[in-house]
């Protein structure tokens, strides 16, 4: 399972076997820590004991902190896990060759098929009931779908040399995704459109914190396959950027936080604000429902898996593509 720290002043610590939270002295949760996979805390003010620490490292726990808006900042991990030293020189080597080229338009055809998708997936109920909507979303993915063909006739010797026009074709791509998007949820709430940093609408902000809470899965994934979250290819480098993170999430963010976001506004599910960010509750609410589709099975590679396992698998697949052991294909989710 995974623990989530939201209140102000929590405490962490150690008890025999068990991870003990207390809120105001009091001892509101314990859990063994076999049955623990993450922590990941959002507030300020909490603290946790050395002997907590230890245990979560021992145990392969990993301790993620994110601001209030799910925002990654820090993370806890043994630096054992990063020991892999073949995989991290093939990983640096890669950028100069055309495996930077293969792997960023494969994260991108998977984002974007993804995208397709998930209008698939949202506008198929709509078809009986709001023809006008559901040929308008059609017309969308058809443009998407144009658009996305033009990756196979991207080449060059490295990713330096390709890496604007696989970009043009993820952006173009993903205003119309944003589109499509508005209008199935036009009806529910007020979306102004996809929006980064400092937006403090309801659907904007849902979409960052759970970007934020994959963010760190994927983070954790990389460095279990042993690469180097902060070497990327798509993405370009700068200090403190986990430009692989932001390369490998492509593929991931429609299935796993899109389609819960979009989910919630479709049931009206109430997204409540509190200084231009979300409220404790709602960040609980959404961080459950995104643990949820998480632990939820797709089907990939013929079998279905946990989207969690998933993610770990691909992160391996990605580490022995670079070692030149196997191809890498991007997971495409069902609708």
């Amino acid at each position: 399972m995974e623990l989530l720290v939201s209140n102000y002043g929590s405490f962490l610590g150690k008890k025999s076997e068990r991870l003990i939270l207390k809120e105001n002295g009091k001892v509101v949760n314990e859990i063994p820590f076999h049955d623990l996979e993450q922590v990941t805390i959002d507030t300020p003010g909490a603290s946790l004991s050395t002997d907590l620490i230890r245990e979560c490292v021992e145990h392969g726990v990993q301790i993620s902190f994110l601001t209030p808006s799910g925002k990654p900042f820090a993370k806890l991990v043994s630096p054992y896990l990063t020991g892999t030293v073949i995989t991290r020189r093939e990983q640096l080597l890669a950028f100069a060759d055309t495996r930077g080229i293969t792997l960023a338009k494969l994260f991108i055809e998977g984002k974007l098929k993804n995208q397709v998708n998930v209008l698939k997936y949202f506008s198929k109920y709509r078809k009986s009931v709001d023809r006008e909507l559901f040929e308008a979303v059609y017309t969308t993915i058809s443009q998407i779908e144009q658009i996305a063909a033009q990756l196979s006739g991207i080449r060059g010797k490295c990713i330096g040399d390709v890496r604007g026009q696989i970009m043009s074709v993820e952006g173009r791509a993903g205003n119309l995704y944003w589109q499509g998007v508005k209008l199935l949820t036009g009806d529910k709430i007020d979306f102004p459109g996809r929006e980064h940093r400092g937006s403090a609408d309801p659907v904007n902000s849902l979409l960052n914190y759970g970007y934020g809470m994959l963010y760190r899965q994927v983070e954790g994934a990389l460095i279990l396959a042993g690469l180097d979250p902060f070497a990327g290819f798509l993405h370009v480098d700068r200090p403190g950027k986990l430009s692989l993170v932001y390369d490998f999430v492509e593929e991931f963010r429609q299935q796993v936080v899109d389609r819960v976001v979009v989910a919630m506004i479709n049931k009206g599910t109430a997204v409540e604000m509190e200084e231009g960010m979300l409220s404790p509750a709602t960040r609980r609410y959404l961080s459950d429902k995104i643990n949820e589709r998480l632990e939820s099975q797709d089907k990939f590679q013929g079998k279905k898996y946990k989207l969690r396992t998933i993610i770990q698998s691909q992160a391996r697949r990605v580490a022995t593509f670079l070692r030149g052991e196997a191809k890498y294909r991007p997971f495409v989710g069902g609708w």
